[in-house]
C-alpha cells in the first residue's frame, strides 16, 4: 500500500504543472498601435484582433496609444514592458525595431521585439493642398529656395520624416520650418497648420481632389496616384520600404508567435483586405518572420545613407 501511494504521488506530482500551465491563448490579448485610430494599421490590426477573437474565443482588442511628437516610441516602450507571453502585441511602424533603439528610451535598447510578420506597406506621400504655388517636387524645390515652407510630419525621428528631409537635401533646399502632429489630413492643410505633409495616402483620401501629392515615399507607385513619382525614382539611393508589422518580445514562445501569425496570415489573403488594399493603394501582404528579418536588415542599410546625408 505505501509504494502505491508513493507511486500515486509520484505520477501526482509529474501532471500538476502539466494542468496547470494553460494553453495560450487563455485570457484577453492587446494588440497595440501606437498610434491614433483610423490609419491603416489601425484597420488592418483591428481585422486581425477580430479575427483572433472568432478563432481562439477570448476577446481581442486594439489599445491605441499614439505618442505625440514621440511617434510611437511611448506606446513602443509600454509593450516592452509588457510580460513576454503574447497577451500583449505590438503592431509597429519600421521605426520601432530601426530607430528606437537610437532615440534614447531605455527600454527599447537594446531593441526588446522580433518580428511575428510583416503585413502592411504604406502608401506614404508628401502632399501639398492645390492652392500650393507649386504641384511637383521640382517646383517645391525652387519656391523653398526663397521662400519659408513650413513641412508637418509625424516626428523628426521617424522614416517617412527622415527620407522626406533627405529628399529635400538632395534638391538643394531645406524646409522653413517643421513640426510633430498626431494626426496630419485633409485639416491640417486646410488650416495652413502646415504647407506641405508627410503623411499617409489614407489620411488624404477625403479631399485628394484638394491635394497635389508630390512624392510617395518608395519603390513603387500608388495605383490611386500613378501620375506621382516615388522618392525612388527620384532619388534611387533614398528608396527604402515603409512597413507595419506584428511584433513580440523576444522572449515570446514559439508555440505563441506562430498562433499570433496563423490569424494575421488568414486575415491578409482575405477578401476584405484585398478590398482595402484596392480602395487605398497599400500593398497588404504576410511576410514571416525570417523574410521580415531581411526587409529589416536591407532597409536598415539603406537608412544609413539617408542619415549620413541628413547629419544624424
Amino acid at each position: 500500500m505505501k509504494k502505491l501511494l508513493a507511486v500515486t504521488a509520484a505520477v501526482a506530482a509529474i501532471a500538476l504543472p502539466m494542468t496547470a500551465a494553460a494553453e495560450y491563448p487563455e485570457k484577453p490579448v492587446e494588440f497595440v498601435v501606437p498610434f491614433p485610430p483610423g490609419d491603416l494599421e489601425d484597420v488592418l490590426t483591428r481585422m486581425i484582433a477580430d479575427e483572433f477573437q472568432k478563432t481562439y474565443d477570448v476577446p481581442a482588442a486594439v489599445v491605441n496609444k499614439p505618442g505625440g511628437g514621440g511617434g510611437p516610441f511611448p506606446g513602443a516602450a509600454e509593450v516592452a514592458a509588457a510580460a513576454p507571453d503574447g497577451y500583449t502585441v505590438g503592431s509597429f511602424v519600421i521605426d520601432v525595431p530601426v530607430v528606437g533603439p537610437e532615440v534614447g528610451i531605455p527600454a527599447l535598447n537594446p531593441n526588446p521585439f522580433e518580428p511575428v510578420g510583416i503585413f502592411l506597406t504604406y502608401p506614404f506621400v508628401i502632399a501639398t493642398s492645390k492652392d500650393a504655388p507649386y504641384a511637383s517636387m521640382k517646383e517645391l524645390a525652387a519656391y523653398a529656395k526663397d521662400n519659408d515652407v513650413a513641412l508637418g510630419h509625424f516626428g523628426s525621428f521617424l522614416i517617412p520624416t527622415q527620407v522626406t528631409f533627405a529628399l529635400a537635401k538632395k534638391m538643394g533646399f531645406d524646409y522653413g520650418s517643421e513640426a510633430a502632429f498626431d494626426a496630419l489630413d485633409c485639416n491640417t492643410l486646410a488650416s495652413g497648420d502646415a504647407d506641405v505633409i508627410n503623411t499617409t495616402l489614407q489620411l488624404i483620401l477625403p479631399c485628394l481632389d484638394k491635394v497635389n501629392v508630390l512624392a510617395s515615399i518608395g519603390s513603387e507607385r500608388i495605383p490611386l496616384t500613378p501620375d506621382t513619382p516615388t522618392v525612388g525614382e527620384l532619388e534611387p539611393d533614398l528608396d527604402v520600404a515603409l512597413w507595419n508589422g506584428l511584433f513580440v518580445r523576444k522572449e515570446t514562445p514559439a508555440d505563441v508567435r506562430a498562433k499570433i501569425a496563423a490569424v494575421a496570415k488568414e486575415v491578409m489573403a482575405s477578401d476584405k483586405a484585398k478590398e482595402l488594399s484596392a480602395k487605398t493603394g497599400a500593398l497588404i501582404y504576410w511576410e514571416d518572420a525570417d523574410a521580415a528579418k531581411a526587409q529589416i536588415a536591407k532597409d536598415t542599410a539603406t537608412l544609413g545613407t539617408v542619415a549620413k546625408l541628413i547629419g544624424n
